[in-house]
């Protein structure tokens, strides 16, 4: 059977109406099914697939279809009387569940669940799911964040988008931090290959065999990494890495540094070797602003690709997994594009804040 079938004609005003349909946390559960139910079929999938996803009967989907062919999006929000599966749930329940969901929690627990808010409202975990995916609501997931308060946040913030979105001419980008204290971390047993059937396991204890820091430079244009494993996270080790992207960027080429406003970058050490090197130029990211500063999207991969599984017997077979790693990425690297706009950034940070005051207030 195919997952396929001719496309429903739907316009751009429709579609749009019916988008925004979809995720309305106020119009009743079967208004948000119908929508989503419309906006596949104008993706050409078949109506049995369909109704599999939103958990309602072929049939049912055949009609929405037709009548929507029929009449267009003229009477979306009528429930004709004698057709098609009678609401199983109250909509007074349903707006229970999504009230309960996005203002309260569960006695002695952090979040909602589909069994506990099942058993609160006496409906089933699935009917919970269906209501909660239909609003896009995930009680289960929580995103951190922190609002820099940096007084300098703003001028910043607009330096160093600045330099994504239009870098300079003869000069290169570099987006710099240090990967402080990657341990050496050896199993205590050694591992079972990935068989048919079974995943690749590993002990969950291990042994650890000291630590080395990471100092990588990102290059925006190219996307590839300048890299190097030294002891410590000191200004020396500081000082030696800024030797290191002297020598690795042609002469000739201006140098713009990206890093953060860790004291190391400031010392006095720092910032008498910048005097005598002009060609470098260091721009600090807002202070908590980590997300800022793209190098932060390399390490989070190094530690997903290279790390996390490892097993590392010494310091020196660390650093030799990292520098083969950092080897490979180089050899096919891809740029990290920026896109947000200064502008675009500060509006959410300013809606951050009056969310943040309007919750101190309450």
């Amino acid at each position: 059977m195919s997952n396929f079938a001719p496309a429903l004609v739907v316009s751009d005003v429709q579609r749009a109406l019916l988008e925004t349909l979809s995720k309305s946390q106020t119009a009743s559960h079967r208004e948000v099914q119908r929508a989503q139910v419309l906006l596949m079929a104008a993706e050409g999938l078949a109506s049995e697939w369909i109704a599999r996803v939103v958990g309602i009967s072929p049939a049912t989907v055949r009609s929405w279809r037709a009548r929507f062919s029929e009449e267009g999006l003229a009477h979306l929000g009528d429930v004709r009387p004698g057709r098609g599966r009678k609401p199983v749930i109250p909509q007074s329940i349903v707006d229970q569940i999504v009230e309960l969901t996005r203002n309260s929690k569960p006695e002695g627990h952090t979040h909602w669940s589909v069994r506990t808010m099942a058993a609160k409202v006496g409906v089933s975990p699935a009917q919970v799911q269906r209501i909660w995916a239909a609003r896009d609501l995930k009680p289960h997931l929580v995103d951190s964040f922190k609002l820099s308060n940096d007084p300098q946040f703003e001028e910043k913030l607009i330096d160093v988008v600045g330099l994504y979105l239009n870098p300079p001419e003869k000069a290169i980008v570099l987006c710099m931090d240090e990967k402080s204290s990657i341990q050496a971390l050896d199993r205590t047993q050694p591992s079972l290959p990935m068989t048919k059937g079974r995943a690749e396991t590993m002990t969950h204890d291990y042994k650890r065999n000291g630590t080395t820091t990471l100092f990588a430079a990102l290059d925006v244009a190219t996307g590839t990494v300048i890299g190097s494993c030294l002891p410590k996270h000191r200004h020396e080790e500081f000082l030696t890495f800024l030797k290191t992207i002297d020598k690795e960027v042609p002469a000739g080429m201006d140098i713009h540094l990206i890093l953060d406003n860790y004291a190391t970058h400031k010392h006095p050490a720092i910032k008498a070797w910048l005097t005598k090197n002009p060609r470098f130029q260091l721009h600090f990211t807002p202070t908590s602003s980590s997300w800022l500063n793209l190098v932060e999207r390399w390490f989070r991969e190094l530690t997903d690709k290279a790390l996390r599984r490892g097993a590392f017997h010494s310091v020196p077979d660390l650093i030799t997994k990292i520098e083969e790693y950092l080897t490979a990425h180089n050899t096919e690297p891809k740029p990290l594009v920026w896109t947000a706009t200064a502008a675009s950034i500060l509006k959410q940070v300013a809606r951050g804040r009056v969310a943040l005051e309007t919750i101190k207030q309450n």
